[in-house]
């Protein structure tokens, strides 16, 4: 993937140029010491992650994020710099930054959180696939263009394989192995997250077009409490990979799971509040989570064929 640095100091430009080559994260477009000047510079590059410094000459990375989403720009930004203000960090989650990294920076968690931003890419892009994909098997009024088959024969029923159901058995035990890899097999609402996530992927719907509360409705008369069962096994799962963070930050489970699973910053914010160095832990998405772990059990699939 395409990135570009915008920063006004020269040697972190080259720092983090080493660190995005020598762990081959992607092919750096350019880089701009003085964004002001240069934002057509920026938007011609095409870059897919743009890392931003805040503390910009002129004005700050902010102000230079939300303008070139104004002027079009899609890509995602990383802000890197050692404001530590709860107001300016605000600010700048506000203008649209993925992730925000501190000065002076660690090149473990640089790695990290671009491989984060560059599997959330991947994953809308799939998403976006497999939508327009769906999109084309229908005719404007939403009927399926392919013509239906002649029924079988009850001898060639009884013949013809199962494909279908196979694959939903297989997706259904990789989702539940996931859920078991980072502990979350004990906890009630892990059996829920599975039905949805087999229900869901059945029916090819999408977490982004759907209610929980409508979902667990599906399968039970107390919607809400499934809801509840399941974001604290959500939760459970996010102390968990934080946990394993703080005791090995290059362990595998972590490093695959942290950056699919969940938004890599709510895992750092966990991990902080493990430390104490916070009074409030990473926030849940049960609706992202979902849709994360659906794509990753998808690929996990597709790496066994």
């Amino acid at each position: 993937m395409g990135i570009f640095i915008i920063e006004d100091d020269e040697t972190m430009i080259e720092i983090l140029q080493d660190v995005i080559e020598d762990h081959e994260l992607g092919e750096v477009l350019g880089h701009s010491t003085n964004a002001t000047a240069d934002l057509d510079l920026i938007l011609s590059a095409g870059a897919d992650i743009i890392l931003v410094d805040f503390l910009m000459p002129g004005r700050d990375g902010a102000e230079i994020v939300r303008e070139l989403k104004s002027r079009g720009c899609g890509a995602k930004f990383i802000m890197i710099s050692q404001v530590s203000s709860k107001d300016m960090i605000g600010k700048a989650y506000d203008a649209g930054i993925e992730f925000f990294i501190s000065k002076p920076i660690n090149i473990i968690e640089v790695r990290s959180v671009i491989s984060t931003v560059m599997q959330q890419i991947r994953n809308e892009r799939t998403i976006s696939q497999l939508r327009n994909m769906f999109l084309q098997e229908l005719d404007p009024v939403g009927v399926t263009r392919s013509q239906p088959k002649p029924a079988a024969s009850p001898a060639e029923k009884k013949a013809e394989p199962e494909p279908v159901a196979r694959q939903e058995e297989s997706f259904q035990k990789t989702v539940t192995a996931i859920l078991g890899r980072i502990g979350m097999s004990g906890e009630k609402g892990s059996a829920d997250i599975v039905d949805v996530c087999v229900y869901m992927h059945t029916h090819g719907k999408s977490m982004n077009r759907e209610s929980i509360r409508e979902i667990c409705a599906y399968f039970t008369d107390a919607p809400k409490s499934m809801e509840q069962r399941m974001r604290r096994a959500i939760a459970t799962g996010l102390t968990n990979l934080a946990h394993l963070g703080i005791e090995d930050f290059m362990n595998d489970l972590f490093t695959e799971y942290s950056s699919t699973l969940f938004p890599f910053e709510e895992v750092r914010a966990e991990m902080d509040y493990i430390r104490k160095k916070r009074e409030y832990g990473g926030k849940t998405s049960i609706k992202k989570f979902i849709e994360s772990l659906m794509l990753t059990a998808e690929r996990e699939m597709d790496q066994k064929i």
